[in-house]
């Protein structure tokens, strides 16, 4: 008993469980946004697919994550970084408590059965649905061995754990295979997809800092290495200001209700983390704290934004 508790224990470790409401929160602004638009409607709000969208998304999470420490052991990238509740992988193959062909397979198994999730919505909800999943499934598999090899890893973590997810989980609740992409996707999904997008490609970057050398060594090149800490730190910063920019102008744009500004408590976190960042870029230790503060900043934006959306 206390060997199988032990494994499960390295298993979510190597997951990375506590990431994963990342996805969760993602997937509850898209439910939020498609329940207010059925209710508009009249239609009824299916639980049994928000529940399998949920679980897609948390799927695809989990593969994305564990493609990325497969391949930081084999570029040795784990080997050599210094590790932090946010960033420099896990450590569970370096420490042999798992091994390549089971993480590997794990990733695999998680990438296939989020993907055949995306297939059913294709057929239930809209065929744009399978360009999504497309566009995730190959950035889950490219994301470490191409993205973050030529400084598109913040980008297309933004865009598929981010964005897409918004934007995916509202169509797939509520459009219908005959209705035309300007039916099912208004420019008010659209804007309210773009601040989870960037927090999340925020968040890849500030977490990328503490590990510049390694990620180095091991042939990657993210914003980071090519612009340095500080110009990275100025990037980071602009990226959170143009986020509560937006969300500020959405309730005046009429595109949700002034319950929005809820997402405003989360400020002082995220003006702690892009003044650190700005100012201590090569302190590990404060930007250590600083990548707390913004985790808590991402996370809170999101759940903020989908419970002002529902209210």
């Amino acid at each position: 008993m206390q060997q199988q508790k032990s494994s499960f224990l390295v298993w979510m470790t190597q997951i990375r469980v506590n990431f994963l409401l990342l996805a969760v929160f993602l997937v509850g602004i898209g439910l939020a946004m498609s329940y207010k638009h059925l209710v508009s409607v009249n239609a009824q709000f299916d639980f049994f697919h928000a529940a399998l969208i949920m679980a897609g998304v948390v799927l695809a999470h989990i593969s994305v994550n564990l493609f990325n420490e497969y391949s930081d052991y084999f570029s040795k990238i784990d080997f050599n970084t210094v590790r932090s509740p946010f960033s420099g992988g896990t450590g569970m193959m370096v420490f042999g408590k798992t091994t390549p062909p089971y993480v590997l397979a794990t990733a695999l198994i998680t990438l296939l059965s989020a993907f055949v999730i995306g297939i059913y919505f294709t057929f239930v909800s809209h065929w744009c649905i399978l360009v999504i999943s497309l566009t995730g499934a190959l950035s889950i598999v490219l994301y470490t061995p191409v993205f973050q090899r030529i400084m598109l890893g913040e980008f297309f973590a933004g865009l598929t754990l981010g964005s897409l997810v918004v934007i995916g989980t509202y169509i797939a609740m509520t459009a219908a295979p005959d209705m035309s992409i300007l039916q099912i996707l208004s420019i008010d999904v659209l804007l309210i997809s773009i601040p989870p997008g960037i927090l999340t490609s925020l968040l890849l970057l500030i977490n990328e800092f503490p590990d510049v050398e390694a990620d180095k060594q091991g042939g990657r090149m993210h914003l980071v290495i090519r612009f340095g800490r500080q110009k990275a730190s100025y990037i980071y910063a602009t990226g959170l200001l143009i986020t509560f920019a937006i969300i500020i102008a959405l309730p005046f744009l009429g595109m949700v209700s002034k319950w929005m500004f809820l997402a405003l408590i989360l400020f002082p976190f995220a003006l702690n983390a892009g003044f650190t960042a700005i100012r201590h870029p090569e302190d590990r230790s404060k930007i250590v704290k600083a990548m707390g503060n913004n985790v808590i900043t991402v996370l809170g934006i999101d759940l903020m934004m989908a419970v002002a959306i529902l209210i």
